[in-house]
């Protein structure tokens, strides 16, 4: 198995979350009343899974693999996924502030959620596209069956050393429990 084909599968969990963010978005921007932990589950998993564990997989391991094979950083394709990963974190950023004030009784704190929420999804389902069509294939043709050894080495090293090995179950658990409380509407 290829190191990216570990990432892709972690897309594939990060784009149900992005789903069921959707529709926490729309049920906000009706005027629904949410449970304010499912909105800090959904928080935990993006800054911890998506970001914490999955970028930094590639921000970390895969994108300096794939600068010594010979890619450009800058103005090439893992520069734009270095900027795509520090927007989504402005997002985010702004996602926990409107929790923030929503929890804190404060206006405009569900309208805060649900537009960075809103952005967030839209950047990232771009983000995982490119990634998926253009730099993956792109680490899959440059890179060496050694680097791509080290590469899942590295890989299981941030599991253990920056997530746990327990922290991936309990991610599956927040995406199953809130996938069943927030179905996607057709």
């Amino acid at each position: 198995m290829k190191a990216t084909d570990h990432l892709r599968k972690e897309h594939e969990d990060i784009k149900a979350m992005l789903r069921i963010l959707d529709e926490m978005s729309a049920r906000l921007e009706a005027g629904e009343c949410l449970n304010s932990a499912h909105l800090d589950d959904i928080l935990e998993f993006i800054q911890e899974f998506a970001d914490r564990c999955h970028h930094a997989k590639e921000e970390n391991i895969l994108f300096p693999a794939m600068e010594t094979a010979g890619i450009l950083r800058e103005r090439g394709p893992i520069g734009v996924m270095l900027i795509e990963h520090l927007e989504g974190r402005k997002l985010v950023k702004g996602m926990r502030e409107g929790l923030a004030r929503l929890k804190g009784g404060e206006d405009g704190g569900a309208k805060a959620i649900s537009e960075n929420a809103r952005k967030y999804s839209e950047l990232l389902i771009q983000h995982i596209h490119k990634e998926d069509n253009i730099l993956y294939p792109i680490a899959d043709t440059t890179l060496s069956p050694e680097a791509e050894v080290e590469i899942e080495k590295a890989f299981e090293r941030v599991e253990i050393e920056l997530i746990g090995l327990d922290r991936h179950e309990r991610y599956r658990q927040i995406l199953s429990r809130l996938a069943a409380e927030y179905p996607p509407t057709a």
